[in-house]
């Protein structure tokens, strides 16, 4: 189990134990990391002054997508290595993530014309080593059409047609960490880290404040890694030294629609009146359309969707969609994230690379940014390649990562998924629950809805949907939730794409968490106002 319950155990272990490796920062990249070293037989540790993947991590477009825009800017690399890394995260969590087939409809004042469209996509399949059963397709506009009536009719030309891949970016970030639990590394979130310690000007220990507690501990390591995606340059500036690199924030927001007001049953990828390109994409009864791309230099701690951001967006739908009455008021929720992207002078947000790159400072502080969701395993396994070698450990040679099955999918594949759905939704059923409310947390969980099943059957009373209760419970002792934000927003995505759910059973959530962590009067409070904020800013 990896819960609330474990926690006074864990910061003993941290405090009284020197690691090979301490990872600062719980977004993807940080857990990414932390899997391949400790698979390698490393141990690691992993530490967030946040919950885990609570920045960049849960505020993304949710595509492990290989980066199609990035034809345009030459960068064949990187596309080739993301839409590589996109089969390999489909496959390694087949739960969270499935192939989604995405329409990019073609105008004739657009910018991508019909036969460059054709051989982009074509070289976009050979670069990312498709499967032949995904490989792109050109529709008519007649075939466009049926497949989004909604669709602006002037000028339409026809449409590509190929295929990314959807996931749930924080329950990916969540199976991760999970996986390297399982592999030894001691995680833990609100936990941050308030300073260094050198030994012959060297970084050898981080100090590090239980943001819970209010404990501090201090972990030893022989190298320290920097993750931390928006907040890197205020981990550096820590350190006693740090190179001239910087990173530039840039924000971007989603904004969600009911399908009784967005009728939209197909993922479509469009260029906007100022050449941007925008995604909208069904989920869950829902459609979410996004994503805006401005800098950003305020707290990225918790940004929210400006007045001009959603302006912006709802201009693009109904520059795209004109038969659509869609207005502000129709908004159901939004989310805003920042993008920790390495500055390049002279270049506007949209322009620059979404490349990583690795630091290194004399304090031997290594720094990991830039990047993107899709390549997290690639990154991780780069620089857990570079520790190896520079440390000399003489365990963990080869990444075996690519082909590891994270939390949720042992024994599953794109193959066999289906109807692993199909047979435990069955078994679901047998517990009082509907076929589908059965499959949706199959869906959701994996191999691990045994456990959340388990709540369901052993469940107590309660004023909340049983389902919801068993995914409350599971989430404490198998996912160290702590707090009604960690549950509502990370680990299930109902703050964005179920708010009525989060307004009609909010209260009795925090009860019934008070009752099982054991929140003081204060605690609750406070938990109730940041829930209350959250709402707020995700409903503008």
């Amino acid at each position: 189990m990896f819960s609330y319950k474990q926690r006074s155990t864990i910061l003993n272990t941290l405090n009284h134990y020197t690691f090979d490796v301490l990872v600062i920062g719980g977004g993807i990249t940080g857990a990414g990391i932390a899997l391949d070293a400790a698979s390698r037989g490393l141990s690691v540790a992993l530490v967030d002054m946040q919950d885990f993947a609570a920045g960049t991590s849960s505020r993304s477009t949710k595509l492990i997508h290989g980066g199609l825009r990035y034809l345009k800017q030459f960068e064949i690399g990187l596309v080739a290595e993301v839409g590589r890394e996109r089969e390999i995260v489909y496959e390694n969590a087949v739960h969270v993530t499935k192939p989604e087939w995405m329409l990019l409809p073609l105008y004739k004042e657009g910018t991508l014309g019909k036969m460059t469209t054709s051989a982009a996509l074509a070289l976009y399949d050979r670069l990312a080593r498709v499967r032949p059963n995904e490989r792109r397709k050109m529709l008519t506009k007649k075939q466009t059409l049926q497949k989004v009536p909604i669709l602006k009719e002037d000028g339409l030309l026809g449409a590509g047609y190929y295929v990314e891949y959807k996931t749930d970016d924080a329950r990916l970030t969540m199976e991760v960490i999970k996986k390297a639990v399982e592999y030894k590394a001691v995680c833990i979130n609100y936990a941050r880290v308030t300073g260094f310690e050198y030994k012959k000007k060297k970084i050898v220990a981080a100090n590090v404040r239980d943001e819970i507690s209010g404990k501090s501990i201090t972990i030893h390591a022989h190298q320290i890694v920097n993750a931390t995606g928006p907040w890197v340059d205020d981990v550096r500036k820590m350190d006693k030294v740090h190179n001239n690199k910087q990173i530039r924030h840039t924000k971007g927001i989603h904004l969600v629609f009911d399908q009784s007001k967005f009728p939209l049953q197909q993922a479509i990828y469009f260029d906007t009146d100022d050449g941007r390109m925008v995604f909208a994409i069904p989920r869950e009864g829902k459609t979410y359309v996004g994503t805006t791309d401005t800098f950003y230099a305020d707290d990225p701690i918790q940004p929210v969707a400006s007045e001009e951001d959603v302006t912006y967006l709802l201009n693009a739908i109904h520059f795209i969609f004109p038969k659509l009455d869609i207005a502000k008021k129709d908004i159901e929720s939004s989310w805003a994230g920042v993008r920790p992207l390495i500055f390049e002078d002279g270049k506007n947000p949209s322009e620059i690379s979404r490349k990583d790159e690795i630091w290194s400072s004399p304090s031997d502080l290594l720094t990991i940014a830039g990047g993107k969701l899709t390549g997290y395993r690639q990154m991780a396994e780069t620089i857990v390649d570079l520790i190896i070698k520079k440390h000399k450990f003489k365990h963990g040679q080869k990444s075996n990562t690519k082909y590891l099955s994270l939390s949720g999918a042992k024994g599953l594949n794109s193959v066999n998924f289906h109807d692993y759905v199909a047979n435990k939704a069955k078994e679901g059923e047998q517990l009082g629950i509907s076929y589908n409310e059965a499959k949706l947390l199959v869906e959701k969980y994996g191999t691990n809805v045994d456990d959340v099943f388990h709540f369901i059957r052993y469940g107590k009373e309660s004023n909340v949907p049983i389902t919801l209760y068993a995914e409350l419970l599971y989430s404490i002792y198998f996912e160290m939730v702590m707090t009604p934000c960690d549950f509502f927003i990370r680990r299930t995505g109902y703050l964005y794409f179920d708010i009525e759910l989060v307004q009609n059973y909010k209260n009795e959530i925090i009860e019934i968490m008070s009752q099982t962590i054991g929140y003081s009067e204060s605690e609750k409070i406070f938990y109730q106002m940041q829930l209350e904020q959250f709402i707020d800013d995700a409903t503008m």
